[in-house]
């Protein structure tokens, strides 16, 4: 896993067990984020760990996505297909899975995944929505939502966020080039800038 998507991924994935085993054993059933609480955003967010495993089982006989920011614009015409109640039953049905013990669950989940990235070079994909993608161009979608369900679920429990570096980097030009493709990359600059602000509601995902 010499590659630098590989890598940070493995970051990402690594930081995430280790907030998962701060998280108070108090918290599992409070307020999460929006419809789910604690268990399930966790839940959700663990499945990062869990599609790399699968999706490595599969192969693509054609790649429709060439970027990580590609993936996201393609996605969003997916994702309106689904309802948002079969979305936040996924969430809490990942959540019962992580069982009696969460945290050792979120560790097997990150040991599977790493070693099964291991040696793996870049194949051709398929993911959700039946869309073919490299995995270096999968991987970077991964340590986003690792790094951004982090950060939601350091602020549902009051802890302080500790994202590496590298994760936090990736994840942050990743949500800009998302942006740019939505056509919203002006709005962004500025914003960052300090020329301007976004509205209370503006997204990239």
């Amino acid at each position: 896993m010499t590659d630098s998507p590989a890598a940070t991924y493995a970051s990402a994935a690594r930081a995430f067990a280790h907030l998962v085993r701060e998280l108070p054993v108090s918290g599992w059933a409070g307020p999460g984020l929006g419809d789910w609480d604690l268990r399930a955003l966790v839940g959700h967010t663990s499945r990062s760990l869990i599609t790399v495993s699968t999706y490595l089982q599969t192969t693509a006989d054609r790649e429709d996505v060439t970027s990580a920011a590609d993936y996201y614009v393609k996605i969003r015409d997916y994702a309106s297909t689904l309802g948002a109640a079969d979305i936040v039953e996924r969430g809490r049905q990942a959540g019962r899975d992580l069982g009696a013990d969460p945290a050792a669950t979120v560790d097997g989940l990150v040991e599977r995944a790493l070693s099964d990235l291991d040696g793996v070079g870049d194949p051709l994909i398929t993911v959700i929505g039946g869309l073919g993608i490299r995995l270096s161009h999968y991987l970077p979608t991964r340590t986003f939502e690792l790094a951004v369900h982090g950060l939601d679920i350091a602020r549902a429990c009051g802890i302080v966020p500790v994202l590496p570096a590298d994760v936090l980097a990736d994840a942050t030009m990743l949500a800009a080039r998302i942006g740019v493709a939505l056509g919203q990359g002006e709005s962004m600059l500025l914003a960052l800038t300090g020329r301007s602000t976004l509205p209370e509601s503006f997204s990239v995902v």
